[in-house]
């Protein structure tokens, strides 16, 4: 692993850490992204080994946890966000919470959720991401989740992107069985989102 990608524009272990002890999360919306448990309550696989990488403070992991599903992954490379996480689910025994790196993650998963970490990552990783879930998931199995279809005026993160752009990194790795402007965003995001789900080659 090449570690000068891991420090890329500052994108660092500090840097994520700070903005957990500042309190700048601005990604965090408070609960599970609508897109998302829409999906996952159609997702009838409750004992399917499921990541959440960069999860913040996993909202989403509460869901699936209070729907049945018994073997969820929390990864997060803030070492504040998994003191809390840990505190958060300390008796839950469907939910384990892991302190690393993505890109240095090792396992195998039947679904990957995407929400708000993808688009942290510096562009020149997006392959590297793509890749990495690819090596990640089990045979069939899927990533779903959501993406920005906007292209933002500051310097990220979060970095955007569209449709185009996307089918050319996934496409070489997965089916896209859907990638599609979401109807359930949350209205801040209304217009910006894609919902995604693809399916391991």
């Amino acid at each position: 692993m090449d570690r000068e990608k891991n420090t890329k524009n500052g994108l660092d272990v500090a840097f994520w850490n700070q903005r957990w002890l500042d309190g700048t999360t601005g990604w965090d919306i408070g609960y599970a992204s609508p897109p998302i448990t829409d999906f996952l309550s159609g997702y009838d696989q409750r004992d399917a080994r499921i990541l959440i990488p960069g999860c913040g403070n996993a909202y989403e992991a509460e869901f699936l946890s209070d729907n049945g599903f018994s073997d969820i992954v929390l990864l997060d490379i803030a070492p504040e966000a998994v003191r809390r996480l840990k505190e958060k689910f300390t008796l839950s025994k469907a939910v384990t919470v892991v302190c690393g790196d993505f890109f240095e993650h090792e396992g195998k998963y039947d679904l990957i959720l995407e929400q708000t970490f993808f688009c942290a990552q510096v562009l020149e990783r997006r392959e590297e991401y793509v890749e990495k879930v690819h090596t990640l998931l089990n045979p069939g199995g899927i990533l779903a989740g959501v993406l920005f279809n906007i292209d933002f005026e500051q310097a990220g993160p979060p970095f955007g992107g569209d449709i185009e752009e996307y089918r050319r990194l996934f496409e070489p790795y997965f089916n896209i069985a859907i990638m599609q402007p979401c109807y359930n965003s949350i209205a801040p995001r209304a217009g910006s989102e894609l919902f995604v789900k693809m399916i391991k080659k």
